[in-house]
């Protein structure tokens, strides 16, 4: 899912919502919006008449298929296309045992007025094996099923509310026993076209201890609240264990999470327990507007506990303050594009023995005689139409690596035109045009060493930082996957999660592509260099080609998935602004 973790990574004690905002959708769908994505196609003059949608979802009454102790449910959408089949759009973080759960990831979809958009959710109860594992790498055959639900999201958008419940069905426990399965609540809200974050640093003293052996383990829940008395939970603080007195890690909120700065929050302070009947210590009810004022005043407010008959609140001596209040810009993907920040795009092909002998039929670099494109061609033309559109100057320094040259030697980075100096190809016909030379004048060889593309796109990178040049750069990759230099591929991609750099790395054919797996970090840990040193940012996206040749995503979609991100990650972290832009 992306930059929001799952809720059972350590033991559903992470901060959830509102930590470092996600800066764009990270779904490889065409329902949800990616900015770099739209932009492509507006560019085209497709301009599709939609609004983006955000959904909050909620169940009551699942079905418990823990033994122990309580499921550990976790909701996916999809969406159903013309032909039947299910494309999968979002899914939620994973809530530890509980069967009436109020999740709060959100999960965004295009509304598109003139069609019909049916709605597919299934929930699971993701295994105790699994609860390190980022829930966009769950595989969903291997975790519990719980029932799904159906609807049109233009149901859900003319209901009053703007809200409906659905009652869960499906094919759970023994055959031809009817059970009820729960209901499913879904909230949607267009989104707020706003740039404005809050960032607070927030911390507690004198709570109430509800341990009898320890402290209370505190933790922030923060709610909007909506008409009807309708709580949406828009972030969760991480658990500070053993303390009553507990500093927490900043808040960033955006707009469409706070809604403006009067709408109501509920702010309940809760003790944490495993069992996922976590017990309320107190709570409040403040705007951001009031807590921008404690800030300023330097006060506090207390928690207060509901009454359990009709009598006042209790008064509580735990109190809740804001030691620093920050409203900011964060600027998008497009903010920086439009502004004059270039991306610039270099290209790496693998020229290695394991790809076959281009003379026959079966090698991915078959030089056919009536001119059929081989599979990296195919790549080459695909992949270039979308990269040589964000490209200002249409000219990309242009490699092969791991053929043996004219000279004999095998090189692991030779220039892809054949010229002894000067590297850069113009425009996909130059690369096309490069790469037929180079297959009549370079062998295939090895063995597979990406480190050395790498290093010299890194240089690039390194010397265009020391000029402050308002450049980011991207490395293409195009590859059979077979590679021979992990351990040196994960240190030159370490030192270079430093610099303004991705490696975008297309895979072609049917290999095992389990390295490049590894190699794209989607596991939620980073890559950590034979030094113990860890990457800084991940910077690494995979594409395998033959997803895209099925169908299952769009070569647009999947190129861009996760540049935004990694560009945003780079220049947030360092505060470099759009070009011209004013200070953050």
């Amino acid at each position: 899912m992306g930059n929001c973790l799952t809720g059972d990574v350590a033991g559903g004690k992470q901060a959830i919502g509102g930590v470092q905002q996600r800066p764009t959708s990270t779904t490889t769908n065409n329902a949800a919006q990616n900015d770099a994505v739209d932009f492509f196609f507006r560019s085209r003059g497709q301009y599709p008449l939609f609004s983006q949608i955000e959904l909050s979802l909620s169940a009551s009454n699942l079905i418990d298929r823990d033994i122990t102790s309580k499921s550990d449910p976790m909701a996916v959408m999809y969406l159903r296309k013309k032909d039947g089949k299910l494309e999968e759009i979002g899914r939620t973080e994973v809530i530890l045992n509980s069967l009436n759960p109020n999740w709060i990831e959100k999960i965004t979809v295009s509304f598109q007025f003139e069609t019909v958009q049916n709605l597919v959710f299934h929930v699971y109860d993701v295994d105790t094996r699994y609860h390190n594992v980022p829930v966009k790498s769950l595989k969903l055959k291997e975790q519990d099923y719980l029932g799904e639900a159906t609807c049109v999201l233009s149901e859900i958008m003319t209901k009053p509310n703007r809200s409906m419940t659905l009652n869960l069905h499906g094919n759970v426990g023994p055959a031809g026993v009817s059970r009820k399965l729960g209901t499913l609540s879904i909230q949607a809200e267009e989104t707020i076209a706003s740039k404005t974050v809050v960032e607070m640093n927030l911390r507690s003293v004198h709570l109430d201890n509800k341990d009898l052996f320890s402290k209370s383990d505190p933790f922030l829940r923060i709610s909007r609240l909506v008409e009807n008395s309708i709580v949406v939970p828009v972030c969760r603080t991480e658990v500070v264990d053993n303390n009553l007195n507990p500093t927490w890690k900043p808040v960033c909120l955006t707009m469409q999470q706070f809604g403006s700065k009067d709408t109501p929050l509920l702010i309940e302070c809760l003790d944490f327990n495993t069992s996922g009947n976590h017990e309320l210590i107190g709570r409040t009810e403040k705007s951001v507007a009031e807590l921008e004022r404690l800030c300023q005043q330097r006060e506090a407010v207390n928690f207060v506990y509901p009454s359990t008959s009709r009598g006042r609140n209790k008064v509580l001596k735990g109190q809740l303050i804001v030691d620093r209040f920050v409203e900011k810009v964060q600027y998008s993907f497009l903010d920086y594009i439009s502004s004059g920040f270039e991306l610039n795009f270099m290209v790496a092909v693998d020229f290695t023995a394991s790809n076959g002998d281009p003379r026959t039929p079966s090698s991915l670099h078959y030089n056919d005689p009536s001119g059929r494109m081989n599979s990296y061609q195919k790549a080459i033309m695909e992949v270039g139409e979308v990269i040589q559109f964000y490209d200002s100057d249409r000219r990309f320094p242009a490699w092969g690596f791991g053929g043996r040259t004219a000279d004999g030697h095998v090189s692991h980075a030779f220039n892809l035109n054949g010229a002894p100096y000067g590297d850069e190809v113009v425009g996909v016909e130059g690369i096309m045009s490069a790469y037929s030379s180079a297959l009549t004048n370079v062998a295939l060889a090895g063995p597979t060493l990406f480190s050395h593309v790498v290093d010299k796109a890194a240089h690039i990178a390194s010397e265009s930082l020391s000029q402050n040049s308002p450049k980011y750069f991207v490395l293409l990759i195009i590859t059979d996957g077979v590679l021979t230099d992990m351990a040196g591929t994960i240190d030159a991609l370490v030192r270079a999660s430093d610099l303004p750099l991705s490696v975008l790395i297309v895979g072609v054919g049917n290999t095992d592509f389990a390295q490049m797996e590894i190699l794209d970090a989607d596991k939620g840990r980073r890559l950590e260099s034979s030094t113990g040193r860890v990457a800084t940012r991940d910077i690494v996206q995979f594409v395998p080609m033959r997803e895209v040749h099925s169908g299952q995503v769009s070569v647009v979609q999947a190129l861009l998935e996760e540049l935004p991100g990694q560009f945003l990650s780079y220049v947030r972290c360092r505060n470099i602004n759009p070009v011209g832009a004013t200070a953050i």
